[in-house]
């Protein structure tokens, strides 16, 4: 029978919920409201169970497949790597929009599923075999709404005295693999395919109409969410202007921020520095990169013994978490950082492929670009704000417990294990 989504988004956290919803009883209740009320709906990360399954080229994830099914039945058992989640035996329901097999893993002997694009933690892309008897914890809440509409804000965890974003948003499948600290959770746009259905409190888009005009969409919330959200120990805070100015210019510096997390999906496009600031590779980046340094006088970016100029400061300093994001992507790649690792992790590529320092100069120059825009961004927290008093005044506070739920999604048939259709 077709597939659907039902009951919570995979373990919401009942507490987050009671305190959003219990916060705002006091009329004289002043703070400005959470993302987790304004966008209810919200998945746990991804928990794949074994990191071989990602790896930040296709190749490597092909070449990994074919070596643990060709491994005689002892060895597959031993590079599979099995958890109380996931055995070569575990029956499982192929993931939402994949046509994988649902057969017992440990009798599989056909080719790699093809490799999907994710988004593995803040902006780094990687791939993904879209296997479910592969990953512990897949999320199918997020597969079945992941389509050409949907954008996906993924909250960055709290980490004291943190001055990285509090967010980002891909257009890409994301993992929520976060780097320091506790993750946070994905909130999609929308919660069902085609773009139906925004993942805002009800009532919260005619609130907003009514202040700041008939042109306030979801895209538009998001891009607001995008530009004002910021860190707090209760999580993340995202205050609304009451100014309709306020909200013009925040919406605006909000889309331009969009356009680069996007990184060109969705008709946008790729992010650029203006000539002269350009990144460009001033020696090659050798086959195996010992390290990377930088040096902030010649803005140099030194990648082994290859170099790259100029990068600015701030996309070198630029940090998530308190993690270098340049320092992470490396890390994720470098032949040093995979000295200790053993199976079906070590198959990957032995020297540097080209498109890694293409992909490094794109994202210098991402960095670049979001930290040229950080002082838009600190000022619009200032002025008047629309309290979550006036939330619950109108009627969009507190969240109603559906909308923290995922909706009914019938336009598909899912496969069970062992080929049996998925009774949901």
């Amino acid at each position: 029978m077709p597939g659907r989504a039902g009951g919570r988004g995979d373990g919401e956290d009942d507490t987050v919920a009671a305190r959003a919803a219990g916060g705002c009883g006091d009329a004289r209740d002043t703070r400005a409201p959470l993302l987790d009320e304004l966008m209810p709906w919200s998945v746990r990360p991804l928990r794949t169970g074994r990191p071989w399954v990602i790896a930040p080229d296709a190749a490597s994830l092909r070449a990994r497949w074919d070596r643990l099914v060709r491994a005689p039945a002892d060895e597959r058992e031993r590079l599979f790597r099995a958890t109380r989640s996931r055995t070569p035996r575990t029956p499982v329901a192929a993931l939402p929009g994949q046509a994988t097999g649902t057969g017992r893993f440990a009798r599989e002997e056909g080719p790699c599923p093809e490799p999907v694009r994710i988004a593995h933690g803040p902006f780094d892309e990687q791939w993904l075999i879209p296997d479910h008897r592969l990953i512990d914890a897949a999320r199918p809440e997020l597969w079945r709404v992941a389509d050409g509409h949907q954008l996906f804000a993924v909250e960055h965890g709290y980490v004291p005295q943190d001055t990285g974003p509090a967010l980002s948003v891909t257009a890409l499948l994301p993992d929520g693999h976060w780097p320091a600290g506790r993750p946070g959770r994905i909130r999609p746009l929308f919660r069902r395919p085609e773009g139906h259905e925004p993942n805002l409190a009800p009532g919260l888009l005619n609130l907003l109409r009514a202040r700041h005009g008939d042109s306030v969409t979801a895209r538009s919330v998001l891009a607001w969410v995008l530009a004002a959200a910021r860190h707090s120990p209760a999580g993340c805070v995202v205050p609304l202007p009451a100014d309709p100015a306020r909200w013009s210019a925040g919406v605006e510096l909000g889309q331009e921020l969009l356009r680069l997390h996007l990184r060109g999906a969705r008709g946008a496009e790729r992010p650029r520095l203006p000539g002269g600031r350009r990144p460009y590779v001033r020696a090659a980046v050798p086959p195996v990169p010992a390290g990377l340094a930088y040096d902030a006088d010649s803005e140099t970016l030194t990648v082994g013994t290859g170099r790259i100029s100029p990068v600015p400061p701030g996309a070198w300093e630029f940090r998530v978490g308190g993690v270098r994001m340049l320092e992470l992507w490396f890390g994720r790649r470098s032949a040093a950082g995979a000295q200790d690792v053993d199976g079906l992790e070590a198959v990957r590529p032995h020297v540097w492929p080209q498109e890694w320092t293409s992909q490094l100069l794109e994202l210098i120059t991402l960095l670049a670009l979001l930290d040229g825009l950080r002082p838009r961004r600190e000022g619009l927290a200032d002025g008047p704000g629309i309290t979550a008093a006036e939330l619950r005044a109108a009627g969009v506070l507190p969240v109603a417990a559906a909308a923290r739920r995922p909706a009914s999604v019938l336009g598909h048939q899912e496969e069970g294990p062992d080929g049996q259709f998925a009774l949901l």
